[in-house]
């Protein structure tokens, strides 16, 4: 009686394993004696069973891929691959730890990819890990600190940006984390949309861009972050489940977004059309689109030129500044405003006032300078003591505003919102400030 019981006791133990997600032992980690392969169909799976690693062929294909996908979404949700521009040809291959390496082999043994890691000899064993929020890093087995970690695979984003994984540039590697777009839905090679950060502006912002043909066009900006957000991508502040952070200091300039309920999942993704934030809260059965950009005529860049805006609820869409008038009317009145808008009245440089816009994106920040220090009741100041300035705004948005962003040269890429984007101070020469108006703003 007693052997009976225990038998059937263990019995359902291994039932409840065996068919209980909730209770099933998952391997997050690969030890330099072992050894994944697609013929054993072994996988890793992250503590909480969020994320698999493991190989993948997508549908109609007959490449094989080595990524990380969301184990519980209804279907393989992509989130990172490995050897996206050089797939296993067959149906034979093994990812393992060489050194301090991690190398995926092919059937002839050659490596079509690997960590590449070039550090000298581990002072004890390296293991590859696949952590809770999706990241697979290669650490010692005695160092569990992100810190010492000796490569991870946020570092290395492909089209898809997850809670805690940052973009933009690391100062000290030198390495811009950035998203590339698949060639297509059943196509993880690189494809011609690139989301990243333009440091080379006068202020760093994200970037959309479309490498088609070697062309290089940028089809989207964020705008400057003003403390909560980018004036020109639509996160939703005031969320009690998302937090976003920009951090801009000698280390490092990166965006990053963090879930405050586990429960709900969320990821930034980069398509050959779109830049999508996508939610997910079990169990519904499918990803929920919580934005996208493109979305509407005033979205793409350049639309409107120079000393001019885009607004939805306009016709034309495309307007003139107050104080600017069209550079070319024939074409204007042909609804065709790329060739913008020029002054009615110059600058003098003494005597000049500002015009208010509100709900501004940002104009672009490839002529701009910033002061994160400097108290916003010096802005106006600063702006009229430097004849080449021709707009401010405020930097940090919280808590009545601190630092300012000054523009010089031409005022570009502008879009009006019905809500959202920030106050945007245009210099105009007094003769153009109407004194009657709510939008004025002088000295």
């Amino acid at each position: 009686y007693h052997h009976s019981y225990t038998f059937s006791f263990l019995l359902v133990f291994l039932v409840l394993i065996l068919f209980h997600p909730a209770l099933s032992i998952y391997v997050n980690t690969l030890s330099s004696s072992e050894s994944l392969t697609i013929s054993s169909n072994r996988t890793l799976v992250s503590p909480g069973g969020v994320f698999e690693l493991g190989f993948f062929k997508p549908l109609g294909r007959s490449r094989w891929y080595l990524g990380i996908w969301y184990k519980k979404a209804p279907w393989k949700t992509y989130a990172w691959v490995a050897n996206r521009d050089n797939p296993l040809s067959s149906s034979i291959g093994t990812l393992k730890i060489s050194g301090n390496n991690l190398v995926l082999l092919s059937q002839s043994t050659n490596t079509v990819w690997s960590t590449n890691l070039t550090r000298g000899n581990a002072r004890s064993p390296v293991i590859a890990e696949l952590l809770p929020n999706g990241n697979f890093v290669i650490r010692h087995s005695n160092n569990k600190d992100s810190s010492g970690f000796l490569w991870q695979s946020f570092d290395f984003p492909t089209d898809t940006l997850l809670p805690e994984m940052k973009l933009g540039y690391d100062l000290k590697t030198g390495r811009n984390r950035f998203l590339t777009s698949w060639k297509g839905s059943d196509d993880p090679s690189s494809g011609n949309f690139v989301y990243k950060l333009d440091i080379r502006r006068g202020l760093p912002e994200f970037i959309l861009i479309n490498q088609f043909l070697n062309q290089r066009v940028e089809t989207q900006r964020s705008g400057p972050w003003n403390g909560m957000e980018f004036s020109g991508i639509p996160e939703v502040q005031g969320l009690n489940y998302m937090v976003y952070n920009y951090t801009e200091n000698s280390e490092e300039i990166a965006y990053s977004f963090h879930m405050t309920n586990q429960s709900i999942y969320s990821r930034l993704t980069v398509s050959e059309l779109t830049l999508d934030r996508l939610t997910w809260i079990p169990p519904s059965r499918d990803w929920s689109l919580f934005w996208t950009l493109p979305t509407d005529v005033c979205d793409p860049l350049y639309l409107c030129g120079s000393y001019s805006y885009c607004d939805l609820i306009t016709s034309p869409n495309c307007n003139c500044i107050r104080g600017f008038v069209p550079k070319n009317p024939q074409q204007w009145d042909l609804r065709d405003g790329t060739r913008g808008c020029v002054r009615t009245t110059q600058m003098s440089c003494s005597g000049d006032g500002f015009l208010r816009l509100n709900n501004m994106n940002l104009p672009d920040t490839k002529t701009a300078t910033v002061d994160r220090t400097m108290d916003v009741k010096k802005c106006e100041e600063r702006c009229l003591s430097d004849c080449n300035c021709t707009s401010f705004a405020i930097a940090d948005v919280r808590n009545g505003g601190l630092g300012c962003v000054f523009w010089t040269g031409e005022l570009v890429a502008i879009r009006k919102f019905a809500v959202g984007g920030q106050d945007l101070y245009v210099r105009l020469n007094a003769a153009d400030l109407d004194i009657s108006s709510g939008e004025k703003r002088d000295r």
